[in-house]
């Protein structure tokens, strides 16, 4: 959420600013994930509801209106989001996540039509402060078919002061008619420097290594360290899965998993290839004599990330995962006997 004393994230000062000089009624904030999307839009409509800023500059997080935003109680704001990014947010609800529970079924990782048509309600309703209202839509493909094509007419005719700011991560995903109605704001990875240097300042040891480890993307590496990932972790990782070590990667959720070992066979084919490493320091990885085996281990990845969501055995899933990975590291290294 937005804080009280200014923007929550130092590489989207200029992105703001550049974004409160557009005229149009709906933005769509895009870029790759843990850059800042959401921080944005948010930030964006604090700004736009401002008492004192007006719109012009970024919300001064000390008068009514962005103290009403800070404790979610906004009458003129409305947030949709998954029910299944809820809690990540900081937005969890103790009563939603009791009817979750009690009705034993998954929180939805889609933003469904029931959640649109409340938003159409909001928007034939006066502003209760007299200024915009507005709506921020994050992971804006979460949109389902049905919800997406229902939001449309009122995207592109807004009645009153109505503002739009939707945030992706995939706006390839979206349909095409709800990106015409949007005008993009793309978000890129931040400076090297800047992150690193904002990642220490929140506590981050060897904050490099993890920034590396997540591609450049502060606030994934942010993520990973507070679900107890360390550099010391992520550097003995390889040697780890070199030894069919399943431990390495059964704490986290399959598709986390399965992630970190495709970026670890990325790595490792590039080095076969005698190109750098993207994730991993090159020291931390194995000397490689062939590529073959480790590109078709990849295959065998990229088959698993697309049911990583509902493995039938996540504990088979990975210890197979992990033991091809190990086998192809063998061949590749030239150590695998016959």
């Amino acid at each position: 959420m937005v804080s009280e004393t200014g923007i929550s994230l130092p590489w989207l000062r200029e992105p703001l600013q550049a974004s409160l000089g557009l005229r149009s009624h709906a933005l769509l904030m895009q870029g790759p994930n843990g850059v800042g999307q959401f921080e944005l839009a948010m930030e964006l409509a604090a700004a736009w509801l401002c008492e004192a800023s007006q719109g012009l500059a970024p919300a001064c997080g000390q008068c009514a209106s962005c103290k009403l935003l800070q404790s979610r109680t906004h009458p003129d704001f409305q947030l949709l989001v998954p029910e299944a990014l809820r809690e990540s947010l900081g937005l969890a609800d103790e009563s939603v996540e009791s009817e979750t529970k009690a009705s034993k079924t998954k929180p939805s990782r889609e933003i469904k039509i029931d959640a649109v048509r409340a938003t159409l309600a909001f928007a034939q309703a006066t502003s209760a402060r007299g200024r915009a209202k507005v709506v921020v839509i994050y992971p804006a493909e979460a949109l389902n078919t049905v919800a997406a094509n229902a939001l449309l007419k009122t995207l592109e005719e807004p009645s009153g002061v109505l503002r739009f700011v939707l945030a992706s991560d995939a706006p390839e995903d979206l349909l095409p008619t709800i990106r015409s109605r949007c005008q993009a704001v793309s978000l890129a990875l931040p400076p090297h420097a800047l992150a690193v240097r904002w990642l220490s300042e929140q506590g981050m040891d060897q904050a490099e290594v993890l920034l590396k480890a997540a591609g450049g993307r502060p606030r994934l590496a942010q993520a990973w360290a507070q679900d107890g990932l360390t550099a010391a972790a992520w550097l003995a990782l390889p040697k780890r899965l070199a030894r069919g070590e399943v431990a390495a990667v059964s704490d986290w959720p399959v598709p986390r998993a399965i992630d970190v070992l495709q970026r670890l066979n990325h790595d490792l084919v590039r080095m076969a290839h005698g190109a750098g490493p993207s994730y991993f320091p090159a020291e931390a990885l194995p000397k490689l004599r062939q590529a073959a085996p480790l590109q078709a281990w990849g295959q065998v990845l990229q088959r698993a990330m697309r049911h990583a969501e509902h493995p039938l055995n996540a504990g088979l899933l990975l210890e197979s995962l992990v033991g091809q990975g190990q086998s192809a590291m063998a061949e590749a290294m030239g150590t695998l006997r016959a």
